[in-house]
């Protein structure tokens, strides 16, 4: 699914207008149609008491459908037309004439002094900005945002939240706790630093042009089960171990042999036919009595790793986890660097180890993958002034030392240098010791089974959230450990198959 710009959203808006012969104020029904449908699943309390409160552009004049919308069917809706500016969107007042002609009142908001109580409110819905604004709200629509913000009753945005801006850093805004945008996925709606105003993200169909939408160029894409059910290869009847790939796992130290077992045991499960772990000598016992499928090198060293040597040729290496940055760990992933040519994955220590060092980025194969998490990531690229400078800064990076960077979070990002990719699946179930592990294995197990680097990458970071969306009935989010990812792996593929 594509994320594209405000520009790009309005020109497919027109376009879908000229080829269907329809009005722009019909496509404005369709989108309110859209959000109304929505609301009547997840709100289906009808004695709720509701306030819209819409701006004079095109947005507002969605707000003024939902309102007349929600009030057919029987809920209590109060509308509140915030007067921030006298020229009005031809659609808008079309939309006010219609509330007129059914007898639906409304109340202009102008001066400070006329603004409402929000507290008698079941529930705010925010119609007020859209996707055009290009200037910090002032005046009225400012006082009504705070106004909103302050009240603590659930706001639900159309849209985009009032005032959030798509394409640089936002500072105030409406604080929704749900957005409910029309079928194209904006960027910023995906931000860590714009949760706050955004809550949780809903996208519904509104019918665009689905010709324009293909023929649209962007290098920003929204993944969902849709994009990723295609690249899952098929599983010949005639497979066996031998063809299904061979991932060597690196890593460990005293105290932190679980990490290795924990990706291991994901490497396996996500299809892997052979895994081979290299950890110190004492974790040996450890992961051989925990996890008897994985074959174990031991380095010579009982506490840490000290010299990378083995003779096995693996289809690809996942190396970091839990490995320490002793002095002879760092050398010896160095030497390591200047003899390997087989794909990499770094997590956790090994992308600390590379951040201390930076010329050796140039020793990892092309087309490796990072995953760091923020503080890891800002070890690597340096600190970042707000949520796009480090999309730019990680992308730059990423197209400089040629690799596939994987920025986790809530909706993990991951960049090439030339194309950016928000994963859609997982739940803060996520937020767990062991999860970062799990998700090396995930990957590297993709990447020895014969996947591109990048196709690795966006399965692997899909199916690992997938384990936590399919689970969130079954298994509470405070309770939900790294083991249960890797036990639900085959589950995730099941829902993908579907």
């Amino acid at each position: 699914m594509k994320i594209l710009s405000a520009e790009q959203i309005r020109a497919i808006d027109e376009r879908t207008i000229s080829e269907e012969g329809i009005f722009s104020y019909d496509l404005m029904e369709r989108a309110a149609n859209a959000f109304y449908e929505w609301f009547l699943i997840n709100y289906p309390d009808q004695t709720l008491l509701i306030s819209v409160i819409s701006g004079v552009g095109n947005n507002g004049g969605d707000g003024l459908i939902i309102a007349k919308l929600l009030k057919s069917v029987g809920y209590k809706v109060k509308v509140y037309i915030v007067e921030y500016s006298t020229r009005y969107s031809d659609d808008c007042i079309h939309n006010i004439n219609r509330l007129i002609s059914e007898n639906i009142s409304f109340e202009k908001l102008t001066t400070q002094d006329s603004l409402p109580d929000f507290h008698d409110y079941d529930l705010l819905i925010d119609s007020i900005f859209g996707t055009g604004l290009n200037r910090e709200p002032d005046g009225i629509a400012y006082d009504i945002i705070q106004k909103m913000n302050d009240s603590d009753k659930p706001i639900i945005s159309v849209d985009v939240p009032s005032g959030l801006f798509l394409e640089k850093k936002t500072t105030f805004a409406v604080r929704a706790n749900e957005t409910v945008t029309f079928q194209i996925p904006k960027l910023a709606l995906f931000l860590p630093e714009n949760y706050i105003f955004t809550g949780n993200v809903n996208i519904v169909s509104i019918g665009l042009s689905e010709k324009s939408i293909y023929e649209t160029d962007t290098v920003l894409f929204y993944t969902t089960k849709k994009e990723i059910s295609p690249l899952i290869k098929h599983l010949s009847k005639f497979a066996h171990k031998g063809t299904q790939g061979h991932a060597l796992i690196i890593g460990g130290s005293f105290g932190k042999c679980g990490s290795v077992c924990l990706a291991a045991k994901s490497a396996l499960r996500t299809g892997c036919g052979l895994v081979t772990v290299y950890v110190p000598m004492k974790c040996v016992s450890a992961i051989q009595s925990s996890f008897p499928e994985a074959m174990a090198i031991g380095d010579q060293n009982e506490d840490f790793i000290s010299n990378i040597n083995f003779n096995i040729q693996p289809d690809a290496i996942g190396i970091g986890i839990g490995i320490g940055q002793h002095e002879k760990t760092q050398k010896a992933f160095k030497g390591f660097l200047q003899t390997n040519d087989v794909p990499l994955v770094v997590d956790a220590d090994g992308i600390n180890i590379l951040s201390q060092n930076l010329n050796w980025l140039k020793e990892v194969p092309p087309n490796s993958i990072l995953t760091p998490h923020p503080k890891e990531l800002e070890r690597l690229i340096g600190d970042w002034s707000d949520d796009f400078d480090k999309i730019d800064k990680s992308m730059k990076f990423a197209k400089k030392y040629k690799l596939i960077i994987v920025i986790k979070g809530a909706y993990s990002i991951i960049l090439d240098g030339n194309n950016l990719y928000v994963n859609s699946s997982g739940t803060p179930a996520l937020a767990t010791a062991g999860s970062g592990d799990v998700l090396t294995g995930i990957i590297t197990s993709l990447l020895a089974q014969g996947y591109s680097s990048i196709n690795a990458t966006r399965i692997g970071v899909y199916l690992h959230g997938l384990t936590a969306s399919i689970t969130k009935n079954d298994i509470h989010p405070r309770s939900f450990i790294a083991t249960d990812i890797i036990d639900n792996i085959g589950n995730a593929y099941f829902e993908i198959e579907k």
